[in-house]
This record gives C-alpha cells, structure tokens and sequence, in this order.
C-alpha cells in the first residue's frame, strides 16, 4: 500500500508518533471490551440504513471533476474538456466518464462551501459538521467533535456482530469519536482486498494457528486465569467484563457471518474486474460486502488529492480508476437492491484554487468544492446549487457542512439536533444548524 501525505508532509505514521494510536481504531478485542461498557445504551434506529463516505483526502479539484469550466480563460478552465453526462446540459470533466454515463443515479451538489482552507481544520468541519473551535495548522490531527461515522456507531450500535463503523484503510485525521469514547472509533481494515494474501486482522486466527492449537491456547488461559471474579452486577467488576469482550472475540472469529463478510475471494471475477483490480477498487467491493452484513457505516479513505504539483499528469492517471469503481460500486448495489438503503457520498476538505499555480498545480481552495451523492432515495439526475462562471465560488443556493452533515445524519435515521452531553456534563448540538439539503431527501 502506497503511503500518501498532504502538503505538510504528514502522514499516518506520524499521527501514530504523537501517540494517538488508541483513538483511531484499534484491534478488535480493545473495541469490544470498550464498546461493551455502553451497548446496553445505545440508541438504535428504525431505519436499516447504511452510508459508504468516500473521502477523497487532500481535496479534489472541482474543476476536474463534476464542475467544469469551460468557457472560462485556460489558466481557469485547465486542460481538460468536458463530458456530456445522463442529465441534459449538464458536463462533468473529461475523465468522469462512467459517473458521466449514470448521473441520472446522482446527485451533485456544487455549492457547499466554508472559511477553513487547511487540511486539518476543513478536515474537521466536512467530517463533523462542526467547525473547530480554534484555529488549527494545516496538518494538525484534531477533534473536537464527533465525526459522522462514530456518532453513527453510538445511535445505531452493532449488527450481526461486526463494529458498526469501518474506516478502510485508515482513520482521516478527524475521523474519531471525541468525546463518545474510544468505543466508537472506526474498526480499521489496514491489508490490501487487492492482493492474493488479504485477511483481515482480528477477525481469524494467525496464518500459523490452527484451530486446534487456538482452541487449545483459549483452553491454557482459562486454565491459568485464576483471578476471582466479583459477580455481583453493582461492583461492576472489570475482569468479568474482559472475560466476556475476550468471548466476543472468540465468537466473531468463529463465526461464519463475519468470515463471510471479509470473503472477497469468494467474489465472482467478473464483478471484482468490474470495480477494478486496484487497491480502491476492492476496497469499494468490500465495502458492498460489508452493507450486505448490515454495517452502518463505512469510511474509504483515498488519500493523494492535494495536487499543488502537475495536476493533469496526477490525475490522468488517478481519475479513470477512481470513476470506474465508483460507478461499479452505485451499480452494483442498485442490482442487488442495496441502494436504495445505502447512501453514498464523495467529498474531500475542499475544493481547489481557480487559477493554475506556476508549478502546474492547485492550491486549497474552500469557496468552492463538489460532493458527489447518490442512493438512500436521493432523487438523482439533479445538481444543486451552482458556482460562478469561473468556478470562484458558490453563488447560487449556498450551502455549509452543517447542511451537508445533516442530511447524512437524516438519511441514516438520526436526528441531527440532538443534544449531546459529554462526560463533564457539558452539553453538545450535535451539528448547530439541523437543516439538511432538501433537494436530497427525496
């Protein structure tokens, strides 16, 4: 797996140097055992419905993508010609070809926008709703809120056994859980679906092990483990509770739901061509895999958008097999009935700067910026909001992340003007303005 950075040069191995580590995920076992001390508090929806957030780190030009601009001057416009798609009048950009062919599925709305033109705080605000509440460099980690995957995780719970959130491969910087608790961070999927050997961590036993020799080392810990237990309910002793987070693990690891759902050799090689055979294609495969177990919520990070640098020559070759899994992705889950429950969602932190730098590239640009809906009954065919004439900004029906968060919110079956209370007490809007995009809800 290629290792990607932003244009601060920071990456994941640098978030895990500064000791943040137990806040993105980590093995299975620490999530129940963290998990469990709230299951029988969490709220559950009625709505069975599922969210694939594809995050598109770096941010993705608009201009590249679904908002060209073509009448405008070339250091504009850029190099790229637009496309007819299957919404009359409307053009994505050159390379959006299969999205092109199904835009009558999706919704593109082209006028969100807000003031945090850094990765870290534009991060924050797209993946919470919230903005932060200092300002924070461009390759600071920070949360300060809930992101949408964890507050997903805490309403709706876990199903069939799996975590309720997944974050593949990785955790975006402001992906977490804040003040909900480490419970509710995303289950990570590091191992490339690509490659011959994928196996999830966690959910099997190591290569080496088989199950007898597991079997037999589950037996020995029990056999070693003499530690008494309290086991009256009131003493809320933690040995009971590890005791049964260890039994969680044991029964996901045997269970056939769960090895299933990691399965993905077991997919025809016709659909695993369709989607693409690359790391991102997969990953979108195994997501659907994932939506077919009843996973509420699924983050893809795809990193490698921040192109200050020669951006056609990195997106002529990063673009064809991002659109061609993507849109493999919204048809197969409209084939397999999936989405009508499923939501999926394309957004990086922003957009990118309207004139081309002096080193062929964009810079960080948050007056403007595309996002990318489709499925959960959003009417497709439509774009909305519009930005000007040389793609500057938004400029008609303007919308904020609050907008943005809200309606993923809604379409999962909550409602984004809860009141949250930390553990201090304090009290929480879950995003301060609840109003979602109209347009979408269908």
């Amino acid at each position: 797996m290629s290792r990607s950075s932003n244009c601060e040069g920071v990456s994941r191995r640098d978030c895990l140097r500064l000791g943040l580590s137990t806040l993105i995920g980590g093995g299975l076992i620490d999530a129940l055992r963290l998990r469990g001390q709230a299951e029988a508090l969490m709220p559950t929806s009625s709505r069975p419905t599922s969210c694939i957030l594809v995050w598109m780190d770096g941010g993705p030009t608009h201009y590249e993508t679904f908002d060209p601009k073509p009448e405008a001057p070339a250091e504009i416009r850029g190099e790229y010609d637009p496309i007819a798609t299957a919404i009359p009048g409307v053009h994505f950009s050159r390379h959006m070809t299969e999205l092109a062919k199904i835009a009558d599925r999706l919704a593109i709305v082209r006028s969100i926008q807000h003031n945090q033109g850094n990765h870290g705080a534009g991060n924050h605000y797209m993946m919470t709703g919230a903005p932060t509440r200092i300002p924070v460099g461009c390759g600071a980690f920070v949360s300060f809120h809930p992101s949408l995957g964890s507050v997903t995780a805490y309403e709706r719970g876990p199903t069939g056994g799996l975590p309720p959130y997944f974050s593949i491969p990785r955790m975006s910087r402001s992906g977490g859980p804040n003040f909900l608790g480490a419970k509710y961070a995303p289950f990570e999927v590091p191992d490339d679906p690509n490659r011959d050997s994928f196996r999830v961590r966690d959910v099997s036993p190591p290569r080496e092990l088989d199950l007898g020799r597991f079997d037999h080392r589950r037996d020995l810990r029990a056999q070693l483990d003499r530690l008494e237990r309290i086991d009256h309910d009131a003493a809320g002793d933690p040995v009971r509770s590890l005791d049964e987070y260890y039994e969680q693990g044991y029964t996901l690891m045997a269970s056939k739901d769960a090895q299933r759902a990691f399965d993905i050799h077991s997919e025809p090689d016709s659909i695993r061509d369709l989607y693409g055979r690359t790391s991102f294609g997969q990953r979108c495969l195994l997501a659907r895999r994932l939506v077919e177990a009843g996973v509420p919520f699924i983050t893809l990070y795809e990193g490698g958008w921040d192109h200050h640098v020669e951006i056609f020559n990195a997106l002529d070759k990063k673009l064809p097999p991002f659109d061609r899994a993507l849109a493999a992705l919204i048809l197969d889950l409209e084939q397999r009935g999936l989405l009508d429950s499923t939501l999926v969602v394309a957004l990086g932190e922003f957009g990118r700067t309207p004139k081309i730098n002096n080193r062929g590239g964009r810079d960080h640009w948050s007056n403007a910026m595309s996002v990318m809906f489709a499925g959960c009954r959003t009417p497709g065919g439509q774009v909305v909001g519009a930005t000007d004439p040389r793609g500057y900004a938004a400029n008609e029906r303007i919308l904020s992340p609050e907008n943005f968060a809200s309606t993923v919110y809604l379409k999962l079956g909550i409602d984004p003007d809860k009141i949250y209370y930390t553990p201090q007490g304090r009290p929480a809007h879950l995003v301060s303005d609840p109003t979602p995009i109209a347009e979408l809800m269908g």
